[in-house]
């Protein structure tokens, strides 16, 4: 029984606090200005090319540099590199073929041949010491 009745205060409550907000609203000042008058053209375009510098600066310009960072280390490859697969297969670079294709030393026993395209990451010289 005091859940309904709990309810039903809350929803009294919620109630009683828009009115007074939606009355402010609907009393506020008109606006002044002829009525119906489309905004200027010119202020949104020069919005519009705002945003779009700023989402260029802030999201596809960092993204095409780290691209680029990934195309060089890519090139660069050499036998011995430590390298990261799309599928997260961690080897040793055995050959590095003129064509799209290297070969990976996984295991003593175990190579596998993995497309250029499919490095993720070229892991730096401190841990090909280490490991």
């Amino acid at each position: 029984m005091d859940i309904p009745l709990a309810a039903h205060r809350l929803c009294a409550l919620f109630y009683s606090m828009n009115i007074p907000f939606f009355q402010f609203l609907a009393d506020a000042a008109p606006t002044t200005g002829p009525v119906g008058k489309a905004p200027d053209m010119m202020n949104m375009v020069v919005m519009m090319a705002g945003f779009a510098v700023l989402m260029w600066v802030l999201m596809i310009r960092p993204q095409r540099k780290k691209e680029k960072e990934l195309l060089a280390r890519i090139a660069a490859i050499k036998t011995g590199d430590r390298v990261v697969t799309v599928g997260g297969v961690h080897g040793v670079v055995s050959n590095v073929k003129d064509g799209p294709t290297l070969t990976l030393k996984v295991d003593d026993n175990c190579k596998i041949t993995v497309d250029k395209t499919a490095v993720v990451t070229v892991l730096p010289k401190e841990s090909n010491s280490a490991a």
